[in-house]
């Protein structure tokens, strides 16, 4: 049975360009079945890799609503829960998101970017080893290497990146709406002095080149940085606590890549595939079949990343942890026209994590019994409360 929102709830006009680290719905199959989300709204639920991949590019579905206010929603968080954007001008304003922040991400400014992540791993890594064994490795390295690369990315003083914490709890937030508006105003109203600071004084980071750039709106550059602190931040640190909890669940891997370090780009990407996913909101523009099944203008559309990626017709054995595997892509960054932008920092930053911690405590393992570890529920992107380790 489903249920009908209670009151109205407002769109959030925020670009779409988070991927999703929430937890499983699990269902593993093919085809489109009704689905009652967290909130008790009507969805449809997608799954299967070809199924998935197929509505990933279909221009039948996008990310706003005619009617975001009476929107059924997979959660009340600012990115993921509900509608996104203009429904009429949707499709041109997505555009225009990627064109201005694409090259910022771009395989060059990556390579560029790659010592400086490193040294930051180091750096945190050297700390970690100093307070000595046993350490909590996701307050160690996980949530703050993330938030380090992406405030120095975007040109956030050293002496505000502590502050933002508290803020990337409330906007992502499942249940608390207005803990979502308060989080959401608080962290634009950051952005947005932070963007009138660069114009004033501009540096070499992502907001001051935004600020150059003709025709945009300060509004605007402080939206895409308040879009890329969160999703630059939360969803790495989620991914590092979780890769290092699945490669040592599976000690043969964690042996494998300590002993063959070149593997380190395969095993990062097998680890997002093989970790929780939560399905990504879409909306139908228009009425649609999807199979047998008729879908209604202003459906809520889930599609199952998690099923997807654990589609036995795409990958061997997906239950499977095998960091040597070279089969299908997987879809936790997306696909197509929405792909996620910051899926090559995010790759970047996993697999330095996961290189020097192999190379330098070949022994890690829990400090604790790892059926005690506590997952987030609170959040959208999941992720562990701590990570215990000792070597």
């Amino acid at each position: 049975m489903t249920a009908t929102p209670a009151e109205p709830r407002p769109a959030l006009a925020l670009p779409d360009t988070t991927p999703s680290v929430c937890p499983v719905t699990g269902v593993i199959g093919s085809g489109i079945t009704r689905w009652t989300t967290p909130t008790g709204d009507s969805a449809w639920l997608a799954t299967g890799y070809d199924l998935v991949r197929e509505l990933f590019t279909d221009p039948r579905l996008g990310r706003s609503h005619r009617t975001p206010d009476t929107a059924a929603r997979l959660g009340e968080s600012a990115f993921s829960g509900g509608p996104i954007g203009d429904f009429d001008t949707e499709v041109e304003d997505h555009a225009r998101m990627r064109t201005l922040l694409q090259p910022h991400f771009s395989p060059k400014r990556m390579r560029e970017l790659r010592p400086r992540v490193e040294q930051l791993t180091t750096e945190l890594l050297d700390a970690m080893e100093a307070q000595g064994s046993p350490a909590d490795l996701q307050a160690a390295l996980a949530l703050p290497l993330p938030l380090l690369v992406i405030c120095e990315l975007l040109g956030v003083p050293y002496e505000d990146r502590n502050r933002f914490r508290d803020w990337v709890d409330a906007v992502g937030h499942v249940t608390d709406r207005a803990k979502v508006e308060q989080g959401v105003a608080e962290l634009f109203a950051y952005c947005l002095h932070l963007v009138g600071r660069k114009r004033r004084d501009p540096g070499d980071d992502v907001v001051s080149r935004l600020c150059a750039v003709v025709g945009v709106t300060d509004d605007e550059i402080a939206t895409h940085a308040m879009v890329l602190l969160f999703a630059g931040h939360e969803t790495s640190a989620v991914q590092i606590g979780v890769g290092v909890r699945m490669l040592l669940e599976n000690p043969a891997q964690w042996q494998l890549l300590r002993d063959r370090p070149e593997l380190v780009a395969t095993a990062a990407e097998e680890l997002l595939r093989a970790c929780d996913a939560s399905s990504l909101p879409r909306y139908a523009r228009h009425e649609l079949t999807i199979g047998d099944t008729d879908i209604a203008a202003g459906d809520l559309v889930l599609l199952g990343v998690a099923s997807a990626n654990h589609d036995r017709a795409a990958f061997t054995h997906p239950e499977q942890v095998d960091i040597t595997r070279q089969e299908s892509a997987h879809f936790l960054f997306g696909y197509g026209p929405r792909y996620c932008l910051g899926a090559p920092l995010a790759r970047l930053e996993l697999q330095v994590a996961f290189g020097q911690l192999v190379a330098r405590f070949p022994t890690l393992t829990f400090a604790v019994d790892p059926a005690t570890l506590r997952e987030r529920d609170d959040i959208f992107t999941g992720g562990l409360t701590a990570l215990p380790v000792r070597w």
